[in-house]
């Protein structure tokens, strides 16, 4: 049996003492417990891909020359899609595409996108289509199907026209956020030209 009574200051003195000991634990040792997590410019794993020089390769470029474009871009968000239209445009100057190659087609919103785009590849006069847009998560659900809807329904003109669609949507959760990324009108465009490409090669051999 203990020799103290409860509320005996050697009980406060002995539980003081655990706390010092608590306290006293290197904080160098917590953080190598706990994962470390990427900021914002490491949310991606950069680096080339490395195929065997002993395959078959088909790679497409990057290159607009003798290339119908069509740009499908949401009204919506004008703000952002006027910019990421800005840097699309700049990115098809530097890739050779003539201005007069180009067709850009504005919707109302980015649920409109899919239909547009596919209406604009199964005309067959455009190498590619680039679907430009923003959407900005709001208080309710509104977000979560457009961005859904918008994806799925690009791939889908995709899938069923075999043009290439490039997805140049934006869907994030505050402006700022996408305003810092209004690049993607240009990477969108390098994908879109591309996979056109890549699929020019295809057929070519495919003869």
């Amino acid at each position: 049996m203990s020799g103290s009574w409860p509320g005996d200051p050697r009980d406060v003195e002995e539980l003081d003492e655990d706390e010092e000991l608590e306290e006293e634990l290197p904080a160098d040792e917590e953080d190598e417990q706990l994962p470390r997590l990427r900021t914002a410019d490491q949310q991606h794993a950069y680096g080339e891909l490395d195929i065997p020089d002993d395959v078959n390769v088909l790679e497409g470029s990057p290159d607009g020359t003798r290339r119908g474009v069509a740009i499908v871009a949401s009204r919506f968000n004008g703000e952002i899609t006027n910019k990421l239209l800005e840097a699309a445009l700049e990115e098809l100057d530097d890739a050779g595409v003539r201005r007069e190659a180009v067709t850009v087609m504005p919707v109302p919103g980015a649920f409109e996108l899919p239909l547009a785009a596919m209406a604009l590849a199964k005309t067959r006069r455009y190498a590619c289509v680039v679907a430009l847009g923003c959407v900005v998560r709001g208080e309710t659900p509104h977000f979560d199907y457009i961005a859904s809807e918008a994806a799925s329904g690009l791939q889908l003109a995709a899938l069923e026209t075999g043009v290439p669609v490039a997805f140049g949507v934006l869907t994030v959760d505050m402006v700022e956020q996408a305003e810092a990324r209004v690049s993607k009108g240009a990477e969108a465009v390098r994908t879109a030209l591309e996979m056109a490409d890549a699929f020019a090669q295809l057929r070519a051999t495919a003869r």
